[in-house]
């Protein structure tokens, strides 16, 4: 089989394919008479400040922009200091827009609630990083090579010739610095450090911003946390952790659900192990959550799973029990009879 390598000609004619659709859907965005913003269910770090950004910056350019969520829970708290988080309004509360952006997301399916808003506008853009983007807009920028969203829209905002204030460039930040672990993981690129610091040019105060997203957090949530340390358990040989959390300990804790979002990175930090792994356990499904410390991919497991994701991040609901779910995942993890 004959391998086709990547040279200069064909970067070259690859960026110029990625600068004319960022044109593009600055022109439509421009002139818009109505946007939507939306990213995908369950929103983190990367989803929350990528459609706030978008959002003021389009403000500011007097487009009427509405920021809204693809599920119907209130977006998570941990972000409520960002500018602009009041300014959500319910998918079912909104009418159809002349433009329907989707931010983060992969497929029509992970925007939930916001789906049939989509469908009804006259034109969809999707801006995403995520490998297993099925391109489902009319107008498509999808760049896995990208860190995060966030940094997609701070590209956006380059071709509507927007100057960034403070707050568009903290919401860019957040997304940033959440999806590439404060510049940690893997996916931290020179042009991800490039864009961070004209982020910091614009206004932002990396250490408040810091404090705020990892440690302004709830006696309740450093309770959950300890119950999540307490039952860290090691398999395959010592090359995946995990631990749980389910409904009862949201309600002996009175820890949300938003507040679990980092707590993988407690498991994370232990020394020896590939993959780091978090289960949510509910009453008919288990939400989990995924990190690689190696070079293992699992974007391709969750991918397996009905999930999506990245390399070193991903996730995916199992409709069925813990007990039934565990010992298929651990099988396709590192050291897993299934590898």
């Amino acid at each position: 089989m004959r391998t086709i390598r990547s040279g200069p000609q064909t970067r070259a004619r690859t960026a110029d394919i990625m600068q004319h659709t960022y044109h593009r859907a600055a022109v439509e965005l421009r002139k818009a008479r109505s946007v939507v913003v939306c990213s995908h269910v369950k929103p983190d770090g990367d989803a929350i400040g990528s459609v706030l950004a978008l959002t003021l910056a389009l403000r500011d350019l007097g487009v009427a922009a509405v920021p809204t969520l693809a599920d119907d829970a209130p977006p998570p708290s941990t972000y409520s200091f960002l500018p602009g988080f009041s300014l959500f309004v319910p998918a079912e509360d909104l009418e159809p827009a002349r433009v329907f952006v989707a931010l983060d997301t992969p497929n029509p399916e992970r925007l939930g609630r916001a789906a049939d808003l989509m469908a009804a506008s006259d034109l969809t853009i999707v801006c995403d990083h995520h490998p297993d983007n099925i391109s489902f807009g009319d107008v498509n920028i999808v760049d896995p090579a990208a860190a995060a969203s966030g940094q997609m829209v701070w590209r956006i905002l380059e071709s509507l010739d927007y100057t960034p204030t403070a707050d568009v460039a903290l919401c860019c930040w957040v997304a940033l610095t959440t999806d590439t672990g404060r510049f940690a993981y893997s996916n931290t690129s020179p042009e991800a450090l490039r864009d961070g610091a004209a982020m910091l040019e614009a206004g932002v105060d990396p250490a408040e911003s810091h404090r705020l997203v990892y440690e302004d957090r709830s006696h309740a949530s450093i309770v959950l946390e300890g119950r999540v340390v307490g039952r860290l358990t090691l398999a395959n040989e010592g090359r995946v952790a995990y631990s749980w959390v389910d409904d009862a300990d949201y309600d002996d804790t009175g820890a949300s659900p938003a507040e679990t979002e980092h707590l993988i990175d407690a498991l994370r930090r232990l020394g020896g192990i590939d993959v780091a792994v978090l289960f949510r356990r509910h009453s008919e499904s288990v939400r989990v959550n995924l990190r690689s410390k190696s070079g293992f991919d699992v974007g391709v497991v969750s991918r397996r799973f009905g999930g999506g994701g990245h390399a070193p991040a991903a996730g995916f609901t199992y409709d069925g029990s813990f007990d039934s779910l565990l010992p298929a995942l651990l099988s396709v993890l590192p050291g897993g009879d299934s590898v």
